[in-house]
């Protein structure tokens, strides 16, 4: 007997990436008041009418239906510092982050912060995730495991780290492979869990670290790679002063061979055009984080010249950088940051990247992303507005770009109703 379910909603999700500036375009497929159909997890149809008796419902008339969100980016230890105060990059990793990392070398804290991580993923619409765990192996064990209980789609790896770092947190190149290998082996594959190759950034990794890495993406072209570049000006001078013979920061990685189609580069916001162009030969994606760059001060990251150069970028909530795990509010950053370079990111292009988009850069485009016959029934059920300010706006906004704007630049998890991944519902206001 096959397990089902028919949602009621206005569906809302892209067949193709929408233009810069386009308010209006043919890539946007809004279906209003119509039933999406799930069987054994996976969408089985689209349709206007009522499904027969035989169809369990969930009657959302007159809600969002959504994909789930992707977040390319964040990490799963640093709920803990979240909105700490009064640091630039450098100085916020040694105050905050590397403390409360440090914490994860204990297995009962690693599940217990894995379960607290993917709940509150899911309970701001986020149902996929590219993450940072920590440099022991017990904490990516703990998310992955964590990960497959909830039947998430989930891309994560070991942080590698062996230098410029304090103790407890440092790893070495031969012990580090070891631990790589058995959790490739382990989890890589498996249900709907991926491994990542996870270089914390260069400055924290040796030379013989970074081609370790690389070798390990050499092998296996199914693997993922993720890292940090660019994001920080005196994170980059520093990559300066380290790697005297890398033309930039991206070169390092690249001669480490650690560019390809499956790279997640978070941040490049001090990137140049030679770079963009290695990105785009590479197939590489940024991971732009708004709330993290806006919130550290790191800059402002020059999204339409990285998509002319042909580079992919994705949205991230960089949580704990990032103030919310909330992709409304890292959308909303987004326009933001493109704002005060005098460009103005619609909702439209702001939802793709954080769905069918991200989807694509990371090779899953079969799987998430949209609301296609086939896919993985990952998706959310959104009230319009929370709260009289947002409703009224509602009341008053006129076409269907004004509307959707209006809510992802005034929504926030407030406004989420319930989350389904595979078609079950993991989380229900």
């Amino acid at each position: 007997m096959k397990k089902r379910l028919a949602i009621r909603g206005d569906l809302l999700d892209f067949t193709a990436e929408p233009g810069w500036g386009e308010t209006e375009s043919a890539a946007v497929r809004f279906r209003p008041d119509h039933w999406l159909l799930i069987e054994d997890g996976r969408i089985a149809a689209v349709q206007a009418q009522a499904p027969g008796a035989d169809w369990p419902r969930a009657d959302h008339a007159g809600r969002l239906v959504l994909p789930g969100f992707v977040d390319t980016h964040v990490h799963s230890p640093q709920l803990d510092v979240i909105g700490s105060y009064g640091s630039e990059l450098l100085d916020w990793l040694n105050t905050y982050t590397f403390p409360a990392e440090r914490r994860y070398a204990d297995a009962a804290v690693a599940q217990q912060g894995a379960a607290l991580f993917l709940d509150a993923l899911l309970a701001h619409g986020t149902t996929a995730a590219v993450v940072f765990p920590t440099v022991h192996k017990v904490s990516a064990d703990a998310l992955f495991a964590a990960a497959a209980e909830r039947g998430m789609r989930l891309i994560a790896g070991k942080v590698l780290m062996d230098r410029h770092a304090p103790d407890g947190l440092r790893d070495d190149v031969v012990q580090a492979e070891a631990d790589c290998r058995e959790l490739i082996a382990r989890w890589h594959g498996r249900e709907r869990l991926a491994y990542a190759v996870t270089v914390r950034f260069a400055p924290t990794s040796t030379p013989a670290q970074l081609a370790m890495a690389g070798r390990l993406c050499a092998e296996d072209a199914t693997l993922y790679m993720q890292t940090h570049v660019a994001e920080n000006r005196d994170e980059v001078r520093w990559v300066r002063e380290l790697f005297p013979e890398a033309r930039s920061y991206l070169d390092v990685y690249a001669r480490a061979g650690l560019l390809h189609g499956r790279s997640v580069l978070a941040h490049g916001i001090w990137l140049d055009d030679t770079d963009r162009a290695v990105l785009r030969a590479a197939g590489a994606q940024i991971a732009h984080s708004p709330s993290s760059n806006l919130f550290l001060g790191s800059g402002l990251f020059g999204w339409r010249e990285a998509e002319a150069a042909g580079a992919a970028v994705t949205l991230a909530s960089d949580v704990g950088g990032g103030t919310s795990l909330s992709m409304l509010r890292t959308m909303a950053d987004a326009y933001k940051v493109q704002a005060m370079a005098h460009q103005r990111l619609t909702a439209w292009k702001a939802l793709h990247a954080a769905t069918r988009g991200a989807a694509r850069a990371l090779a899953l485009e079969h799987e998430i992303g949209s609301l296609e016959a086939g896919r993985m029934a990952d998706l959310c059920v959104w009230d319009w507005a929370a709260g009289p300010v947002a409703e009224r706006r509602m009341e008053v906004a006129r076409g269907l770009h004004e509307k959707v704007f209006a809510w992802l630049t005034l929504g926030d998890e407030r406004c989420l109703v319930a989350a389904y991944v595979n078609g079950v519902q993991r989380h229900r206001r």
